[in-house]
């Protein structure tokens, strides 16, 4: 396998719906399908609690970004060693961690706002 193409994602980014969203989770994911349903469930349930769907949209958000995290293997990767990093107990050490983290996060949400590869 080719550099270029071991940096190819598992999947396309399926839509930023629940339906679709799942769908993903449990093919590249199926360990956090458990962590996907009960956050689900918490946003349906503070999204009633405040009649607005702000919640529910923060949660498909928050899982577009993790598919397309694990969509890309390298970095979900690097994710994993920065957060295995994190929880290592040197304050310094986890604060760039939790930068390079920070990182991550802002390249998936930004790569979920323009045009999806």
């Amino acid at each position: 396998m080719t550099s270029s193409a071991a940096r190819q994602p598992l999947i396309p980014q399926p839509p930023a719906t629940v339906t679709a969203l799942r769908q993903a989770v449990a093919q590249i994911a199926p360990a956090a399908l458990p962590a996907f349903t009960r956050e689900l469930d918490q946003a349906a349930d503070q999204s009633r609690q405040a009649d607005g769907l702000a919640p529910l949209q923060r949660f498909i958000a928050q899982w577009a970004a993790y598919v397309h995290i694990q969509r890309h293997p390298h970095m979900a990767a690097e994710l994993r060693r920065w957060e295995a990093a994190a929880a290592d107990g040197d304050a310094a050490r986890a604060r760039r961690a939790a930068a390079e983290i920070g990182a991550i996060l802002d390249t998936a949400h930004a790569a979920l706002a323009g045009p999806l590869t």
